[in-house]
C-alpha cells in the first residue's frame, strides 16, 4: 500500500489529456488502482483520477454514495471512461477537489448520465447514474481531459475557500428557502 502524492492546481499534468490504457489485467495496473484507492480514502475524497496522482492514464476511481454504508466503502475503477448525458437537464451544486484543497465552487453538471469504460480485466462497463454519483463521474472524467472544475463554474463569483463558502454562500442560500 502506498499513499500517493496529489498534484495541485498549477501542475501541468492536470491540464493535459491523459493517455488511454491499452494493457488490462496486469499487476502494475492493479497496484496502481489499489494505491489510488488508498490515497482517495486517506485524503477523504469521493473520487480520484490518475492525473491527480501524477499519472497520465485514463483511470478514474470513485465511491458510489448510493450504495455505500458506514461499514463498507465501495470503490469502482473505470479505465478509458466516457459519458453521455441522458437529457439536457443540469444541476448546479458545490464541488471540491483534492487538487484544489480547501476550495469549493458552484458547478453546473448534467443530472443524469450514461457512462462506460472498462474494468481492470478489460470487461466493458455500461451504467447509468444521477445526482451526486453522476456529478462525481463527470468531475473525474474532466480530469482525464485536462479540465478542472474551476472552468465549469455556474457563477464565476461562486468560488472560494470552503470556510467562506459555507458561511456566506451555503448559509445564505439555506436562509432564503
Amino acid at each position: 500500500m502506498s499513499i500517493l502524492k496529489i498534484a495541485k492546481i498549477g501542475h501541468p499534468i492536470l491540464l493535459k489529456k491523459a493517455d488511454k490504457i491499452s494493457k488490462f489485467s496486469n499487476d502494475l495496473l492493479k497496484k496502481n488502482i489499489y494505491d489510488m484507492s488508498e490515497t482517495m480514502i486517506d485524503y477523504g475524497g469521493i473520487g480520484l483520477a490518475a492525473p491527480q496522482v501524477h499519472q497520465s492514464k485514463r483511470i478514474i476511481i470513485f465511491r458510489n454514495p448510493d450504495i455505500e454504508t458506514k461499514e463498507k466503502i465501495h470503490i469502482t475503477a473505470i479505465l478509458n471512461p466516457s459519458f453521455q448525458p441522458l437529457s439536457n437537464e443540469k444541476e448546479d451544486d458545490w464541488e471540491g477537489c483534492l487538487s484544489i484543497p480547501g476550495m469549493q465552487g458552484l458547478v453546473r453538471r448534467y443530472s443524469k448520465i450514461k457512462y462506460e469504460g472498462f474494468d481492470i480485466d478489460g470487461n466493458q462497463i455500461q451504467k447509468k447514474a444521477e445526482g451526486l454519483h453522476a456529478r462525481v463521474i463527470q468531475h473525474e472524467i474532466d480530469h482525464l481531459d485536462g479540465v478542472l472544475y474551476t472552468e465549469r463554474l455556474a457563477d464565476k463569483k461562486a468560488f472560494g475557500f470552503e470556510k467562506e463558502i459555507i458561511e456566506y454562500w451555503k448559509n445564505e442560500n439555506q436562509s432564503a428557502k
